[in-house]
């Protein structure tokens, strides 16, 4: 049986128990009996490869011991010792990051996680059906990571605006030009449920570690942070699956949560997509300087990025539209960024990169900090011939990107090699300041085009339509206050 179908399985048994309310809960209830399961698989691997092993958590909270043969506890029994027993003892397990890292993991993931199910027999099911999963093989672990990224795009489909998944190929693309080398430090501020990191993994396990010691070395260069907690415990599950056996640098919090002045410059590359659209909470916006607080979440992220990048130290980062044409603060961060950092490169993304989820353009910023920006090299991507927009079924593909690795060049040069085309443009730092650092600057080989097509016409229309309701509906209002004043005098 597939892996797929085993997880379409679970989710058909989850449905018929009373206390899973929607695909956020199944989900959730999915994630940390797979955290559990691969936890046990690497568990299994490193007692046959450690002399002095000793289980991180009490033994009959592993797997193997509850959980592994199906025609083991059930019903009631099992339903009491999942809520009594090792969702209280895992939630405060005495684990110090120091002594116990492997069982710190285990608590972390389970600090906010939930049993949704009430029925027991149907939990013993789903937990059957797990188990026709191996994660100590590895062809089976590499067919479950693409398995996992349909977990995560559900996951997406269910959650928040703010938080989109990025597809797999902006990823891979974003990685592939940083390319992060073994020992880097590589920090993702905004990780999610860890896509970004997963990639970068596999990135330098692939190119540049062949011995034992470049495993270790790769095992503590990863860190992320993730303020919520489903996507926390994917993340730290996802890295199990990709090898790192002690993700403790993958923590529950949220970056935004200090003062901007109290971080080093510690981290080498970072590789993100910032929740944009969002606002943080009251006081947040109190840790970063006076003249550059706000409340918009990206525009927090990118300051905190610039600090916390070593000289020398090189980002990715997935920013909206509105980060480049925004004004005031969008301003001031801009003039920060191309000050303190080498703003080389704007990748302009074409619409629909990130459907279904949102239709907001976006673009990916290159930068290297430590050098100030002398000239900003924008590429517009271009869909591929016949295709019109991105959806869910037919999505962006990595080998679309070929024509900018092409062009691309080297830092180290100063990117001599590259020439303007009809998807790429030179903009000197000058004109930026000219424009107000306006970054939104449109493709000069390309005239305005007439679009004609009736589907993008009707979706012009009906946005259109909709920011002339809410201009009625703000006027309305205004009106409405007048009147009731002068009512009142």
């Amino acid at each position: 049986m597939s892996i797929s179908t085993v997880i379409k399985s679970i989710q058909d048994i989850m449905r018929k128990d009373a206390g899973v309310d929607g695909d956020a809960q199944r989900l959730g209830q999915l994630s940390w009996l797979l955290f559990l399961k691969i936890f046990d698989a690497q568990e299994e691997e490193l007692e046959l490869e450690l002399d002095d092993y000793r289980p991180p958590i009490p033994d009959r909270y592993l797997w193997r011991n509850w959980a592994a043969d199906g025609q083991g506890i059930t019903g009631d029994e099992l339903m009491e010792f999942v809520n009594d027993d090792l969702f209280p003892d895992l939630k405060n397990l005495v684990a110090p990051i120091d002594k116990n890292p492997r069982g710190f993991v285990v608590r972390e993931a389970f600090s906010d996680a939930f049993n949704y199910m009430k029925n027991g027999t149907l939990l013993r099911q789903v937990i059957n059906k797990l188990n026709e999963v191996d994660f100590t093989d590895s062809r089976e672990r590499h067919v479950f990571g693409d398995i996992y990224e349909q977990i995560l795009r559900d996951l997406q489909a269910a959650g928040n605006a703010g938080e989109f998944y990025t597809p797999r190929a902006v990823t891979r693309f974003m990685v592939n030009r940083l390319d992060p080398q073994l020992g880097e430090q590589i920090f993702d501020p905004a990780c999610g449920t860890g896509g970004f990191l997963a990639c970068s993994v596999d990135h330098v396990r692939n190119n540049y570690v062949n011995t034992g010691s470049g495993h270790q070395t790769l095992q503590k260069q990863i860190h992320g942070v993730e303020k919520k907690q489903l996507p926390h415990l994917l993340a730290t599950t996802n890295m199990m699956l990709h090898g790192i056996e002690v993700p403790v640098q993958i923590r529950h919090d949220n970056t935004l949560n200090k003062p901007l002045s109290s971080w080093d410059a510690i981290y080498d590359v970072i590789v993100t997509n910032p929740p944009f659209g969002g606002t943080e909470e009251d006081g947040i916006e109190k840790n970063f300087p006076s003249e550059m607080q706000t409340r918009e979440t990206a525009d927090l992220f990118l300051q905190l990025i610039i600090e916390v990048l070593k000289d020398g130290g090189r980002a990715a980062v997935v920013l909206p539209d509105g980060t480049l044409f925004g004004e005031g603060v969008k301003t001031k961060i801009k003039k920060l960024l191309t000050e303190e950092c080498n703003l080389h490169t704007i990748v302009r993304l074409p619409n629909g990169v990130f459907n279904p989820y949102t239709g907001i353009k976006t673009n990916i910023l290159f930068f290297a900090k430590g050098t100030p920006t002398k000239d900003i090299w924008f590429y517009e991507h271009p869909y591929p011939e016949g295709v019109k927009n991105y959806s869910k079924t037919k999505p962006m593909k990595f080998e679309e990107f070929q024509t900018e690795i092409d062009w691309w060049g080297s830092e180290a040069d100063g990117f001599a090699s590259r020439v303007e085309n009809e998807q790429a443009w030179k903009v000197s730092i000058e004109e930026v300041i000219t424009r107000n650092f306006n970054l939104d600057i449109k493709n000069p080989h390309v005239g305005e085009v007439e679009n004609h097509d009736p589907e993008e016409l009707l979706a012009q229309y009906a946005d259109q339509q909709q920011q002339i309701q809410i201009l009625r509906d703000q006027l309305n209002g205004i009106l409405a206050e007048v009147l009731s004043k002068e009512g009142n005098a």
